[in-house]
């Protein structure tokens, strides 16, 4: 094989490589890393399929890390309520980890009335967690407001998964 070719191979075997995820890290593109921890596995390393119940992974599939509103609301509704129930257990129970809830928007409307809203979204959830023991030093908000849509489509289904607030862990690296 040419020198030519082996540097075109090495070059597409590093691109390749370097398109999957043998850490355990999901970067969603949005600050968060989602699950895991620096070489740690997505399932906390117990095994497949079972997660620490301590992980951020724990926390964002089995717990559930976000929270969805209704067109123009920032108010929690039922379903909200019991994710963020479940969250300030989990927070309660691993006091090592810190949260930022970020707001979010649909595309309707105006970028300034969406950071308005997401603004709202996410201190609606903020207040609920303190309200159900979380400390307020633990937790920041942020509003992306439509600036970081889930779904892109012109459609309700799109525009649902849009309108939410997302609990995001931080810390719990503690040695």
């Amino acid at each position: 094989m040419s020198g030519m070719k082996r540097a075109i191979c090495l070059v597409a075997a590093l691109a390749v490589s370097a398109c999957s995820n043998a850490t355990g890290w999901r970067d969603d593109g949005f600050g968060g890393s989602g699950s895991g921890g620096a070489g740690a596995s997505a399932d906390g390393g117990l095994g497949a399929g079972a997660l620490a119940p301590n992980s951020p992974a724990y926390f964002q599939q089995t717990v559930g890390d976000r929270v969805l509103f209704a067109v123009d609301q920032h108010e929690l509704g039922a379903g909200a309520q019991t994710t963020l129930a479940a969250q300030a257990g989990w927070l309660a129970a691993n006091p090592e980890y810190t949260i930022t809830i970020e707001g979010h928007a649909d595309e309707q409307g105006t970028r300034e009335y969406n950071l308005g809203l997401g603004a709202r979204r996410a201190n609606a959830a903020r207040e609920y967690l303190v309200a159900n023991g979380v400390s307020p030093t633990r937790i920041k908000t942020v509003s992306f407001g439509k600036e970081r849509p889930l779904e892109i489509c012109s459609a309700e289904a799109c525009y649902a998964q849009n309108r939410r607030a997302v609990t995001v862990i931080a810390g719990g690296f503690t040695s």
